[in-house]
């Protein structure tokens, strides 16, 4: 499917990157990296994992949400915000809103991952579940935006967002130079936008590839056919379960990004797996797909150093028992 031309934002800089360091210092964490025989003998590979399950709210999502909203007017912020999430943009769009004094309602699919959707009431969000799909939460979440006249939040879309995750990256670099390869699971595309961007700037050497589920391949399609696309959005993982490709994150992904892979959400739960036993770290799917992508394909990572990030921990009771082959 091709879009209608829009005016786009402009999109973000490494400069927009170093600002929004300096904005979230002390609001987000400066989240560890880690390096696990385990995992290097189960991919050949020198893996250096990104831990952002331990970031605030248990995802990256807390970064550029927190940047955008501390970025806004007091004006802006008085008449509130609307998001749209299968549930880690969610919790990180409620926790800027709660941390800077704004109202604000998210709209999940129904049927949410019950853990995430606890998160986002806990930190004071209202909450209105519709449809069944990323997709259907976002046309609702676009109308009630229109009518209320709140501030309306995408995950994707945002060059404030895309700066305030482009800081984790920053660290990545800073903790863990010389990295061959650095490997990002995609939804709607902030953190590989956003990777991508920061190595071009200051790690050009590094070759940063997305990863996105087989049943969700719509970002992948994407920026593989240059032309945004609408596709069947299946997935098991929350954070890849995305429908389409965006305007912005396609534009900073097609001029930096080297390679674009698929992996089956199998692959991703094995990932899961290998991080409990090999790391004894919790990744929910998406959090595990850059794992995945590594593991599929040894002989192109095979004696590299290569990162990863674990973008998320949130996952279900449901979810770790499939992940353990335990599903009941």
């Amino acid at each position: 499917m091709t879009y209608p031309a829009t005016i786009a934002p402009a999109l973000p800089t490494i400069a927009d990157v170093l600002a929004a360091q300096a904005r979230l210092d002390g609001t987000v964490v400066r989240t560890p990296v880690g390096e696990y025989p385990e995992l290097d003998r189960a991919t050949g590979a020198t893996l250096v994992v990104k831990h952002e399950n331990q970031q605030r709210t248990g995802a990256f999502k807390a970064r550029g949400a927190s940047n955008l909203l501390l970025g806004m007017s007091d004006a802006e912020r008085a008449r509130g915000v609307v998001a749209y999430s299968t549930g880690n943009h969610a919790q990180g769009v409620a926790y800027a809103a709660r941390l800077t004094g704004t109202s604000c309602t998210i709209v999940m699919p129904d049927d949410p991952n019950p853990l995430k959707l606890r998160a986002v009431l806990d930190l004071g969000a209202d909450v209105l579940l519709h449809g069944a799909t990323f997709d259907d939460a976002r046309a609702q979440a676009t109308a009630l935006a229109r009518d209320s006249g709140a501030r309306l939040v995408g995950a994707a879309n945002e060059p404030d967002i895309i700066a305030g995750v482009g800081t984790l990256y920053l660290e990545l670099f800073q903790q863990a130079p010389g990295l061959d390869v650095l490997v990002v699971p995609v939804g709607g595309g902030s953190g590989a936008a956003a990777a991508s961007l920061v190595a071009a700037a200051v790690a050009p050497g590094t070759e940063v590839i997305g990863v996105q589920s087989a049943a969700s391949p719509a970002a992948h399609d994407s920026w593989h056919t240059g032309t945004l696309a609408e596709r069947a959005n299946t997935t098991r993982a929350e954070g890849l379960a995305v429908g389409c490709g965006f305007e912005v994150t396609q534009a900073i992904m097609r001029e930096h990004l080297a390679d674009f892979v698929l992996v089956t959400d199998d692959q991703i739960a094995a990932a899961q797996r290998l991080y409990l036993t090999g790391a004894r770290t919790v990744a929910e799917g998406a959090g595990a797909a850059a794992l995945a992508a590594v593991l599929a394909a040894p002989g192109r990572f095979a004696g590299r150093r290569v990162g990863v990030v674990c973008t998320g921990g949130n996952a279900s009771a449901d979810e770790l028992r499939r992940a353990l082959g335990e599903e009941r």
